[in-house]
């Protein structure tokens, strides 16, 4: 079969591979398409509230949520490789949602965000409103589309960022009060009718799919979704396509096939091209993967003096008492949890003491002014590393009024012995705040240093980020100052050695298994038993 006229294609098992030249052409262009029509006004960017959901796809058939997140970031806590972008263009109702949903249950890898260039509808003014409303507002047109907003959110989301995305509502042509959350991708597919409409957003795209789909599909496609799904009548749908959908196609986007990387003729009933697609992001995956040397990391500060932004509960008799019945082995589960809870209650209020305070001028009842201090930030948060940072909780909120909570959960990779996410929960605008990260005990850090890394790709400042720990091993304070040396990292006590199991010496045992009851596995870690499987 010939390649289709004027593009430079070859056709390989079911799809067009595009060959070099076929690309070049973008590099001397500054918009790809020029706007038409008066100049609009900027968009009023409007306050609304946020919406947090884990990144998960539900399919008709299950839900993808494999396995956790491996590191993404490198011993000195900086990203080290950007999540792989997939970008998938094509005419309206061409199938797009549907081939990126195959490649991603293909694929089947953890941590798979699907953004979809619908949710970057411009904000539109009454005027416009009035013509969505009878089928005469262009929404197939690059003007239709914000996107400074889809390039810099693109941008963000693939350093590894925690990103808002509008919420589009059709039904009313307007966006929704709230907004949905994305976090934690490994690939990105990005989709829409004019993904290659804009020369900065092509550079974002590692991998470009182009979905081509007979326009009579589209149109009986296009039909069905817009009056079952979004209210249209029939009428109002094939006046919208003749005058709008079919010219845009014809002149925007039909000619950025040139610019794909790969053509899918047939949509969704191409498997060969999906396969050979799914085939290509695996080995890019596996060029991109970051393996961690638990073994350098621990001999990688020994003999180093203790960082600064370490400060250590005085071991005044008190403390050094409760540590010697915590540490027993014989002490019974009623007593370790009464101790360990009068342990942590001291620990998060040497903690709040080291908050940045300021001068206040009160007066008394007697009517004399009293010079005091007050906490000087906006707010404070609690965030607890599963599962036996939960444990330190109840001593937060019992100093802390109305203290908000967020919950990280991480565990070991069996087979390669790296933390992974598996599960987050923050609250809004967690950015503003000085956040708790509380964590009963830390060995090598690596958990400790994942839950930072989360923090700080959900733009909270390092400086305001204070890590308390029960118990630490002076490996896991200099892997987690190394790696983040404006953290400020609390403790009741540090000890020496890490074992070749990375268990801390002497040690405190698993928490997690001796204050809930619970049997620990013969390979567990002091990394926070969350980090045992």
């Amino acid at each position: 079969m010939s390649s289709p006229p004027a593009f430079s294609s070859v056709r390989i098992s079911g799809c067009w591979a595009l060959g070099p030249d076929a690309g070049s052409s973008a590099e001397s262009l500054d918009r790809l398409y020029p706007t038409v029509g008066s100049t609009k006004p900027p968009r009023k960017r409007t306050t609304s509230q946020c919406k947090s959901e884990p990144p998960l796809l539900r399919t008709s058939k299950r839900t993808i949520y494999t396995a956790g997140r491996p590191p993404w970031y490198n011993e000195h806590g900086t990203q080290s490789k950007e999540a792989f972008v997939i970008g998938l263009g094509g005419g309206s109702a061409s199938g797009k949602t549907t081939v990126a949903t195959m490649i991603i249950e293909a694929l089947d890898v953890p941590w798979v965000v699907l953004l979809s260039m619908d949710s970057f509808y411009k904000v539109l003014t009454k005027q416009q409103q009035e013509q969505a409303a009878s089928n005469d507002f262009n929404f197939d047109h690059p003007d239709a589309f914000d996107f400074d907003l889809i390039i810099a959110t693109l941008k963000k989301l693939k350093q590894g960022k925690s990103v808002k995305i509008p919420i589009y509502d059709f039904t009313t042509h307007s966006r929704k009060k709230e907004w949905k959350t994305l976090y934690g991708a490994n690939v990105i597919i990005f989709e829409g009718i004019m993904a290659f409409a804009d020369k900065e957003l092509l550079k974002l795209l590692d991998l470009k799919i182009f979905v081509d789909t007979d326009s009579d599909i589209r149109l009986v496609r296009r039909l069905r979704r817009d009056i079952s799904e979004r209210g249209r009548d029939i009428e109002g749908v094939i006046k919208q396509y003749n005058k709008f959908v079919k010219p845009a196609f014809d002149q925007y986007i039909q000619p950025t096939m040139r610019l794909a990387d790969i053509v899918v003729p047939r949509g969704s009933g191409n498997t060969v091209a999906i396969d050979l697609i799914v085939q290509h992001v695996h080995s890019q995956l596996e060029e991109r993967k970051l393996r961690w040397d638990m073994a350098a990391l621990a001999s990688a500060h020994q003999c180093h003096p203790l960082p600064q932004t370490l400060s250590v509960l005085k071991s005044t008799p008190q403390v050094r008492g409760m540590h010697t019945i915590i540490r027993n082995k014989e002490t019974s589960r009623d007593e370790f949890i009464f101790y360990s809870k009068r342990l942590m209650r001291l620990l998060i209020e040497h903690a709040l003491s080291l908050l940045p305070f300021q001068s206040c001028t009160v007066q008394t009842p007697q009517g004399h002014d009293y010079e005091g201090r007050t906490y000087s930030g906006k707010q404070i948060t609690g965030v607890s590393i599963l599962r036996a940072g939960e444990t330190m909780e109840p001593a937060l909120r019992a100093v802390c009024k109305d203290v908000r909570i967020g919950t990280i959960l991480i565990q070991t990779n069996c087979n390669t012995g790296e933390p992974e996410l598996h599960y987050l929960r923050l609250p809004k605008d967690i950015s503003e705040d000085h956040v708790i990260l509380m964590d009963c005990t830390v060995s090598t850090g690596a958990a400790a240093m994942m839950a930072v890394r989360v923090l700080l790709d959900h733009d909270v400042p390092e400086d305001k980020i204070f890590l308390l720990s029960l118990l630490m091993a002076e490996m896991g304070v200099h892997s987690v100052a190394y790696a983040f040396p404006r953290v400020k990292i609390i403790t009741t006590a540090v000890d020496k050695k890490v074992n070749d199991l990375f268990r801390i010496i002497p040690g405190i045992g698993n928490f997690g298994d001796r204050y809930f009851g619970t049997d620990a596995p013969p390979d567990w870690s002091d990394d926070e038993d969350a980090l045992s499987t």
